[in-house]
C-alpha cells in the first residue's frame, strides 16, 4: 500500500516499492471519448501530480493538465472548462473549496463537470463540506492507483451519458418544434383554403385575401414592427374573412344594398370566423381570430361587433382594416364597380380618426408615395 507521510504532513499518493507493473496500469482504455476527456488535476505538491499524471497516462488518457498553483487553475478552466476536475484541498492562497466555489460562480454548467476530490484530510467534515460544495467523489490519500483509475472513468462515463442524452432531448425537442411547426402549417393551409373558399363567393378571382395578406405586412413593416410580427400578420390576415362561409349567398351576393336586417346577419362574419378560429394554440391562428374578430371596428368606436375605440382595438385587425377597405375597394364585387386607385386613397386619408387609426393612415400614404399600395392592385 502506499505512504502517508511527507514533510508536510499533507501525505502523498505515492507507493513504498511500486505495484507490479500489470497493476499500476490495468488494462488501458481503448481511444474514445473517454480517453480525450480534458482532464485537470490540482495539486500544489508536484510529486502527487506526478503520480496523477502518471497513473491516467498509463491508462491511456491523453488530454491531461497538471497545475501545481490553484490560482492559475482557476484562469485556466474559466478559460476551457475541465470535464473532470480531480482537486487536492490543502493548498495555499486558495484550497480546494475556495476553487470549487469560485468556479461554481464563474461556471453555470460547473456542477455537470465532475469533482473528484483527492486529499490527506480524512474528518468526516472535510468530505461533508467537499460533497456540499460540488464535489462528486472524495478520495483520501494514501490511495491506489486502480482506484484512481475506477473513480476517474466512473466519473468521466457519468458525464458524457449525461451529455449523450442531453444532446438526445434537444433532438427531440428540435422534432417536436418541427412537428409543431408543420403542424401549424398544416392547420393554417387548411383554413386558407376554407378562407379562399368563402372568397371565392364574392370574388370571381379569389385573390383577396392574398392582396390583404401582402398590404398588411407592408404596413406592419413600415410602423416599425419585427420581422416576426410581420410575417404573422401576412399569414393570419387572409383569415380575416374566413366567417364569410356561415353567411348565405342571398345576403353575400346581393347586387345591391343590404337593408337592415341583412346587415346584422352579414355583421355576424366577424363572430363567426372568430369562432372557427377559437381555441388554438399557435400563434398564427391566435392573431388570425383577433383579426377575424375586430377587422371591422372603427376608429371612432362606430364599427362592430364590439364598438372598441382607437387602441382598443387590436393593432393587427386595425392594420387589416386598412389593407381590406382598400383592396375592396379598388376592386369590383356584385353589389359595385372597383374604384380608382386614387378614390381609394382620398377615402382612407378622409377616415383618419374616424373609421382608420391616423398613424396608419399616415404609414399607408408613405407606402402609397413609393408606389408600394398600388402593388396590392396587380400582385
Amino acid at each position: 500500500m502506499v505512504d502517508s507521510t511527507s514533510t508536510n504532513g499533507k501525505g502523498t499518493g505515492r507507493t513504498n516499492g511500486r505495484e507490479p507493473a500489470s497493476a499500476a496500469r490495468g488494462r488501458p482504455l481503448p481511444p474514445g471519448r473517454l480517453t480525450g476527456a480534458r482532464i485537470v488535476i490540482v495539486d500544489d505538491e508536484r510529486e502527487n501530480l506526478d503520480l496523477l499524471t502518471d497513473i491516467l497516462e498509463r491508462e491511456g488518457y491523453t488530454n491531461l493538465r497538471a497545475v501545481p498553483d490553484p490560482l492559475e487553475a482557476l484562469e485556466m478552466c474559466r478559460a476551457e472548462p475541465p470535464d473532470l476536475l480531480v482537486l487536492d484541498l490543502l493548498m495555499p492562497e486558495l484550497d480546494g473549496l475556495g476553487l470549487m466555489d469560485a468556479l461554481a460562480e464563474d461556471l453555470e454548467d460547473f456542477q455537470l463537470r465532475p469533482t473528484l476530490v483527492v486529499t490527506s484530510d480524512h474528518g468526516r467534515e472535510a468530505k461533508r463540506r467537499a460533497l456540499s460544495r460540488g464535489a462528486r467523489d472524495f478520495l483520501t490519500k494514501p490511495f491506489s492507483p486502480s482506484e484512481i483509475r475506477l473513480r476517474v472513468a466512473n466519473l468521466l462515463e457519468t458525464r458524457f451519458l449525461y451529455l449523450e442524452l442531453q444532446r438526445h432531448n434537444e433532438r427531440l425537442e428540435e422534432s417536436v418544434r418541427e412537428r409543431t411547426a408543420d403542424l401549424e402549417e398544416a392547420r393554417l393551409e387548411i383554413l386558407e383554403r376554407l378562407a379562399l373558399a368563402a372568397e371565392w363567393r364574392d370574388d370571381d378571382t379569389g385573390e383577396h385575401t392574398r392582396r390583404v395578406g401582402r398590404l398588411a405586412a407592408d404596413l406592419a413593416r413600415t410602423i416599425g414592427l419585427s420581422e416576426e410580427e410581420t410575417r404573422l400578420v401576412r399569414r393570419a390576415a387572409p383569415l380575416h374573412d374566413v366567417g364569410k362561409i356561415g353567411i348565405h349567398d342571398s345576403i353575400l351576393l346581393k347586387p345591391g344594398p343590404l337593408d337592415e336586417e341583412e346587415f346584422d346577419i352579414m355583421k355576424t362574419h366577424t363572430t363567426i370566423g372568430a369562432e372557427i378560429l377559437s381555441g388554438s394554440r399557435f400563434p398564427s391562428l391566435r392573431a388570425a381570430e383577433e383579426i377575424a374578430l375586430s377587422h371591422h371596428e372603427k376608429w371612432d368606436g362606430s364599427g362592430y361587433p364590439r364598438g372598441l375605440v382607437r387602441a382598443a382595438i387590436p393593432l393587427r385587425a386595425r392594420i387589416v382594416a386598412l389593407a381590406d377597405v382598400f383592396d375592396s375597394l379598388t376592386h369590383r364585387r356584385v353589389y359595385k364597380e372597383a374604384w380608382t386607385a386614387r378614390e381609394a386613397i382620398d377615402y382612407i386619408e378622409d377616415g383618419a380618426r374616424t373609421q382608420f387609426d391616423p398613424d396608419l393612415v399616415d404609414a399607408f400614404l408613405s407606402l402609397e408615395r413609393g408606389g408600394r399600395a398600388a402593388v396590392a392592385l396587380t400582385t
